[in-house]
């Protein structure tokens, strides 16, 4: 069993490769949740913004509009 760890002298190297790949999946998919809670606020905050109507709105929208 201590030869299938120690892996031919190579160990340090096979080890912290996978050790390097599971990390990078791990903050990908950290990154992919903060990703996807950012898109789902910017898109409530513009859904309660068109719900509210354009009396909410800044002024420099309502003159954009004409």
């Amino acid at each position: 069993m201590s030869g299938f760890f120690a892996m031919g002298g190579y160990a340090w190297y096979v080890w912290m490769s996978y050790g390097a790949a599971a990390v990078a999946v791990i903050v990908e998919i950290l990154a992919l949740r903060l990703r996807r809670r950012h898109a789902f606020d910017t898109a409530r905050m513009a859904q309660d913004a068109d719900a509210a109507g354009p009396a909410t709105r800044p002024l420099a929208d309502l003159r954009s509009n004409g």
